[in-house]
């Protein structure tokens, strides 16, 4: 009884119900906040990125060599000794510019002959002329036979084509000797001298006296797989690729990049026999002269787009055992699920997918260490500034 009755002041006291009500509103409180954090702790949080498809470019790069844009090999036109040369080796020469002189003596005797032969012709033309112009109207009168005009008339016009003959001589004979001195057929860079003065050079010689490079613009040929270039092609007719760009770039073969882009210019219709591949010629401006004719390089560039491919960061692609590669994604229910994919190439620092992606995937790309399949997920944007992986108990302590 005693016991009862000091419950009941107990209870009747506003101080002592003032305090058992806060301390039923803590304990309450805490227990929330527990079980909060037992549930952030299950959430695993990852950083996603938007699957959007995109026409991702095809690149290749290709074994190529540099080649002239013009090749001249200087050779004889005319036989004889040579008595000078008029070039320095290594030197940029122009189109016309003289660079060896034969000897011309003969070459000038033989127009000095053809030049009395045609003045000869001449003046027996003139003759026979004269001779058939005063026997026309004799025969006319029958003064003289008719034949004997005719014979004179006849001798005339074979006089006549006695003196084109010896013109034509005369043109032959000037013409050889202008080749006594050879000019140089194309501008461009001349090598070395490969016939000294006193050599005896001719017309039918097969060795050339220099050679002559014009390397601006320069052209690169490629070698591509017939086999890849028709697999390319097939793709272009059935739409599952789109053309790319001409735009080609080169790595020299000390690994440095050509600073100046060149243009694909045509491919050649045929496969060489030995080497199972086509040649592709691209035209590289080259003002410098860095590029040098029979320097091996490296062609690099667009030669088709993919359309309808999706760009997801490499580190989101993952290889089982097997080589498949799957991704993670956030789950309608905002858990993880694992969707296989095919990544057969990467372009920059992306991994082209073609299959396993739709538009509107959350691809996980951050916090995939340790995630699993169906596991319950607190996803943010992988741009989002909130740190992607913070655990429950840091967020707790602060």
């Amino acid at each position: 009884m005693k016991h009862f009755l000091l419950t009941r002041a107990s209870l009747s006291s506003k101080p002592a119900l003032a305090a058992l009500a806060l301390t039923t509103l803590a304990l309450g409180a805490c227990s929330q906040s527990d079980g909060d954090t037992r549930k952030e702790a299950r959430e695993t949080q990852v950083g996603f990125v938007v699957a959007k498809p995109s026409t991702v470019p095809i690149p290749v790069a290709l074994n190529a060599r540099t080649v002239a844009f013009e090749t001249s090999e200087v050779r004889p036109q005319v036989t004889g000794v040579i008595q000078k040369v008029y070039f320095a080796q290594g030197t940029r020469v122009r189109a016309g510019q003289p660079l060896f002189q034969i000897d011309p003596s003969l070459y000038r005797a033989a127009v000095n002959q053809a030049q009395a032969n045609l003045a000869s012709a001449r003046a027996s033309a003139a003759a026979a002329r004269l001779k058939a112009d005063r026997y026309k109207p004799l025969a006319d009168m029958e003064a003289v036979a008719k034949q004997d005009y005719t014979d004179a008339l006849a001798d005339a016009r074979v006089a006549d084509a006695a003196v084109a003959q010896y013109k034509a001589t005369l043109d032959t004979a000037r013409i050889n000797l202008r080749y006594t001195t050879v000019p140089a057929p194309i501008s461009g860079i001349i090598g070395r001298n490969l016939s000294t003065v006193g050599a005896l050079v001719s017309a039918s010689q097969t060795d050339a006296l220099a050679v002559i490079q014009r390397s601006d613009p320069m052209y690169v040929d490629m070698q591509q797989s017939a086999s890849e270039l028709v697999a390319l092609r097939r793709q272009l007719r059935t739409g599952g690729v789109t053309p790319g760009s001409t735009q080609v770039h080169l790595k020299l073969d000390d690994g440095s990049i050509y600073p100046l882009a060149g243009t694909v210019k045509f491919s050649e219709v045929t496969v060489d026999e030995d080497t199972g591949t086509v040649t592709l010629r691209a035209q590289f401006p080259n003002p410098d002269g860095l590029l040098l004719p029979g320097m091996f390089v490296t062609a690099q560039f667009d030669q088709a787009n993919a359309p309808g491919a999706y760009l997801i960061p490499q580190g989101a692609i993952q290889r089982d055992f097997d080589g498949t590669g799957y991704i993670m994604v956030v789950g309608n229910d905002g858990k993880a699920v694992r969707r296989n994919v095919t990544a057969e190439r990467t372009y920059k620092t992306y991994s082209v997918v073609t299959k396993g992606v739709q538009t509107g995937d959350k691809i996980i790309v951050q916090g995939l260490n340790g995630l699993r399949q169906g596991a319950a997920l607190k996803a943010v944007a992988a741009s989002s500034e909130e740190k992607v992986g913070a655990s429950a108990s840091a967020a707790k302590g602060s």
